[in-house]
C-alpha cells in the first residue's frame, strides 16, 4: 500500500465544538462548517486525508471519522485517523498516524494486524530509523519550517535534514511543518515523497488550486 503515499497529504483539523458544547447537534454543526472545505481538499486528488481532531473525545472523534470515512470512499481518496489507533480500526480507516507521544509501533502493529497502514511522526534521524526499522509503512519527518499548526512543536530539521532522512529511508517520507505554495518544490527535490501542507492549502482563497499546486511539485 505504500505506493500510494505520493503527492499532496491533506490534513483536516476539527477543533471542539463551539462553547464546549457536545451532543449530536453540536457534532452535525461543527462538520457542516468545515465541509465545504472537507470538498475543496478532496477534489484536489490528495494521496491521503487525515482527520487531526486532538480536541475530540473518542466518541465524537469516531462519528467524525465516519463522516469524512464515507466523503474520502466517494473520492476514492485513503482515509487516515491522527493518533487513535481504536477509533482508526473501529471506522475501517485505510490508514492511521501516530506520533512519538502515542501507542508504541510495535503494539500497534501487533493490534492492528495488518488491517490497516500505518504511518509515525518522526523529529530526527534516529527516530525515523527507528520507525523504519519497527515496520511503518510511512514516516513524516519534520517540522521542516516554522509552523503555526501544532502548540508546541518541535525543533526545524530544514530542507537539508529532509535530504539526508529521504535518502535514507526504503519507506516514503512525508515532509511536514511550514510548508508553503513557494517551498514545496524544495521539499520535493529534497526527496519526500509527498508534502503534509495544512494552513498554505486549508486557508487558500482556493483550496483545490492550492493541493493540486502541491501535488504538481511531486509530478502527480
Amino acid at each position: 500500500m505504500k505506493d500510494w503515499v505520493r503527492g499532496y497529504y491533506a490534513i483536516v483539523d476539527l477543533p471542539a465544538p463551539a462553547g464546549g458544547e457536545g451532543g449530536v447537534a453540536a457534532e452535525r454543526a461543527l462538520l457542516s462548517q468545515v465541509e465545504p472545505r472537507v470538498e475543496a481538499l478532496l477534489a484536489a486528488r490528495p494521496c491521503c486525508l487525515q482527520l487531526r481532531a486532538k480536541s475530540l473525545g473518542a466518541a465524537a472523534m469516531r462519528d467524525a471519522a465516519l463522516w469524512l470515512k464515507d466523503r474520502c470512499r466517494a473520492a476514492g481518496v485513503p482515509f487516515c485517523v491522527n493518533d487513535r489507533l481504536d477509533v482508526a480500526l473501529a471506522v475501517g480507516a485505510d490508514v492511521v498516524h501516530l506520533g512519538q507521544d502515542d501507542l508504541p509501533l510495535a503494539d500497534a502493529r501487533g493490534i492492528a494486524a495488518g488491517r490497516l497502514a500505518i504511518g509515525f511522526s518522526t523529529h530526527n534521524p534516529a527516530q525515523a530509523a527507528a520507525a523504519v526499522a519497527g515496520g511503518a509503512d510511512y514516516i513524516g519527518f519534520g517540522p521542516i519550517f516554522d509552523t503555526r499548526s501544532k502548540l508546541r512543536p518541535d525543533a526545524t530539521v530544514g530542507v537539508e535534514g529532509l535530504r539526508a532522512v529521504a535518502a535514507a529511508s526504503p519507506i516514503p517520507v512525508v515532509a511536514i511543518g511550514g510548508i508553503t505554495l513557494g517551498t514545496v518544490a524544495s521539499v520535493a527535490a529534497a526527496g519526500a515523497a509527498a508534502a503534509a501542507v495544512i494552513a498554505a492549502v486549508n486557508d487558500a482563497p482556493d483550496p483545490t488550486a492550492a493541493g493540486r499546486q502541491v501535488a504538481a511539485a511531486f509530478g502527480r
